[in-house]
């Protein structure tokens, strides 16, 4: 099976409408039919309910989108490493997003150019949640993330594990308060006892005031548009007269972890990965 009727069907599958399809593959859409009866011919599946009016995926369609997507991925990821490799000047790509390396970040890199044989290191910063996207894409090697994240095709290990603050504007009510609960911040989604709602709450701010980085965060906090929960590291590092910084006993305490593709065999990767866990909190409490 070629990789163009993959991208072909992935591309009719998302749009559920061949004439927005052949128009975003520019193709005619007799070619795009004939693509897709090929495919379906060749698995022996069929793959799309066609009406006069509308396109819908059958099951074994459902079933292809999802395993295409991963196959489309992991081959733009082999080409942009084969790419990187090439290089005359090969470098490690290290994603972290702004102020989320729990300080770790510069002792890692200083452990890791003692290596033998160590290779420079571009610091990529990355967005909310990017670095894993990058990592799957082939555009990073390793990366710095907070847990949860997505784990599809990666491997990780945890460094660092720390509470989490909550932070408020200085004119909040609950400000006078030393500590607090997640009961008192009465986040929406997030109930007292299961904070298995927090990571959607956070993402639902990111995502409702398109923040790009943590000043922005912050404006909002001391503006009292949102009130946030961030990883202790962080709020030592950023002490703000309109922001206040409360613990939170019974909040999930904030995990950082590095993470790297599972099919990685770079031996400086591995390195990396060995700096960061001999610099790690997490590895000196375990031993």
């Amino acid at each position: 099976m070629e990789s163009r009727s993959l991208r072909y069907f992935v591309a009719v599958a998302e749009e559920l409408n061949f004439t927005r399809a052949a128009e975003r593959l520019g193709i005619s859409v007799p070619s795009l039919s004939r693509a897709i009866r090929k495919l379906e011919a060749d698995l022996g599946v069929t793959l799309f309910e066609r009406t006069t009016h509308n396109v819908a995926l059958t099951p074994s369609g459902t079933v292809l989108l999802e395993e295409a997507r991963v196959a489309l991925d992991a081959l733009h990821a082999a080409c942009r490493r084969a790419q990187r490799v090439a290089d005359p000047e090969p470098k490690l790509v290290l994603a972290v997003k702004a102020d989320g390396d729990a300080g770790l970040l510069e002792p890692l890199l200083a452990r890791y150019a003692a290596e033998p044989g160590a290779r420079p290191v571009t610091v990529r910063l990355s967005g909310w949640r990017e670095q894993t996207r990058l990592l799957r894409a082939g555009e990073a090697d390793a990366a710095l993330v907070y847990e949860p994240f997505d784990r599809r095709g990666l491997d990780a290990e945890r460094l660092a594990v720390e509470p989490r603050l909550a932070a408020l504007p200085a004119t909040h009510p609950l400000a006078a308060r030393d500590h607090l609960t997640l009961a008192d911040l009465a986040l929406p989604g997030v109930e007292p006892g299961h904070a298995d709602g927090l990571p959607g709450y956070l993402d639902t701010v990111v995502a409702r005031y398109a923040i790009a980085d943590l000043s922005q965060l912050l404006a909002l906090v001391e503006l009292g548009e949102v009130v946030t929960l961030l990883p202790e590291s962080v709020t030592t590092r950023y002490p703000r007269p309109g922001v206040v910084y409360r613990r939170i006993p019974d909040a999930p305490p904030a995990a950082l972890s590095i993470a790297w593709p599972q099919q990685s065999r770079s031996t400086a990767t591995a390195a990396l990965v060995r700096a960061a866990l001999a610099v790690a909190p997490a590895a000196e409490a375990a031993a």
